[in-house]
């Protein structure tokens, strides 16, 4: 039996996602939660083995730094996501958080099913549309200082310091995974490959003082 929790703002939502899961009968729902706080404070007990997320009409770029967060300091966990749009979200960054399966809020019982089940048994499930979008977004930064959130910005900082992810993650509290996260999120914002180049465009921005 396949332990699933499901997380989403609306409470019809949530019951309507339940519903659905439970129309598999390899599948169980063992809890809900209204969003990712109550998620981390009930994952430990529950230990859902695939987590169902409903971010249709309130997505947020932190998800993924949470979503990751949790699963290191809380419970291992697969996370599936629904999103009302898929080009409206960073598919690379959602990836490398963690997630193992993104599907649109047009999807199917069906499709969900079979999703939840996959991602269960340790196979990453993505829609069609997204797989397109990987291969053809082209990476643009417009507006890095924009895009960098404060911690990224604050890891940054650190980088510029000399700092390696060992101390920054003492520092900041965290794990090095979620450093490396943080690492791989800043190089893709500002068009970098390497730390010295991530410094240096940090100098250039006024984000590093010399």
């Amino acid at each position: 039996m396949i332990r699933v929790m499901v997380v989403a703002t609306s409470p019809v939502v949530r019951a309507g996602l339940s519903t659905v899961v439970t129309t598999n009968p390899r599948l169980t729902v063992v809890g809900s939660a209204s969003d990712l706080d109550v998620l981390a404070i009930e994952v430990g007990q529950l230990q859902p083995d695939v987590v169902l997320v409903d971010l249709s009409g309130n997505f947020q770029q932190a998800v993924w730094e949470k979503l990751l967060v949790i699963q290191e300091q809380q419970y291992p966990f697969a996370t599936i996501v629904i999103v009302e749009e898929l080009d409206s979200i960073d598919l690379e960054t959602a990836l490398r958080s963690g997630i193992r399966g993104i599907l649109p809020s047009t999807s199917t019982e069906s499709e969900i099913v079979a999703a939840v089940e996959a991602i269960a048994f340790g196979l990453l499930v993505l829609h069609p549309d997204a797989v397109e979008l990987l291969s053809i977004r082209e990476k643009v930064v417009t507006n890095p200082v924009q895009s960098l959130t404060p911690r990224e910005i604050e890891v940054l900082g650190m980088l510029g310091s000399g700092l390696g992810n060992k101390a920054i993650a003492k520092h900041l509290h965290i794990s090095e995974h979620t450093v490396k996260f943080h690492l791989s999120s800043i190089f893709q914002k500002l068009s970098v490959s390497s730390r010295t180049e991530a410094v240096a465009m940090g100098v250039r921005l006024g984000l590093i003082m010399l």
